[in-house]
């Protein structure tokens, strides 16, 4: 995982309409590793003011793909194949950062482990686990 492909994980946060809205930002990138951080507002939460599962899922998600394409290689992206998230505990707080990291880069499939945070800062507690299987494919040529 010595090869970073920082083209494609931009054109993974710059082109994904939904991430945009949801205010999902790149903090940082390594070959095998991508951090977002997502500042939170109502909008965000369900009905008893915690984070909502789907705004963790989307974020664990995105973050866990984003690590994946930094080791894809040229020509090539990533699509997820399987994902399970585990709550561990209520998501309250101003953010959450997601940690991913790939554990296994392959031709075909790559594993990858996401970890959301979410507090305030200096103040962050772990939240969520999320494992992501992505398929690493070549887009067919654009007719």
């Amino acid at each position: 995982m010595d090869n970073l492909n920082k083209k494609e994980v931009e054109r993974i946060f710059s082109s994904a309409p939904f991430i945009a809205d949801l205010g999902l930002e790149l903090t940082s990138i390594e070959p095998g590793e991508c951090r977002t951080r997502l500042v939170l507002a109502n909008r965000h939460l369900q009905q008893d003011g915690f984070v909502h599962f789907g705004v963790q899922a989307t974020v664990a998600d995105h973050t866990a793909g984003a690590a994946g394409a930094s080791v894809a290689g040229p020509g090539q992206i990533v699509l997820t194949s399987d994902f399970s998230l585990k709550l561990l505990r209520s998501a309250k707080g101003t953010h959450i950062e997601c940690i991913a990291t790939v554990l296994k880069a392959g031709s075909s499939l790559t594993v990858v482990e996401s970890e959301v945070y979410c507090g305030t800062t200096g103040d962050m507690r772990l939240v969520s686990k999320a494992t992501v299987t992505l398929a690493v494919v070549s887009p067919r040529e654009k007719i």
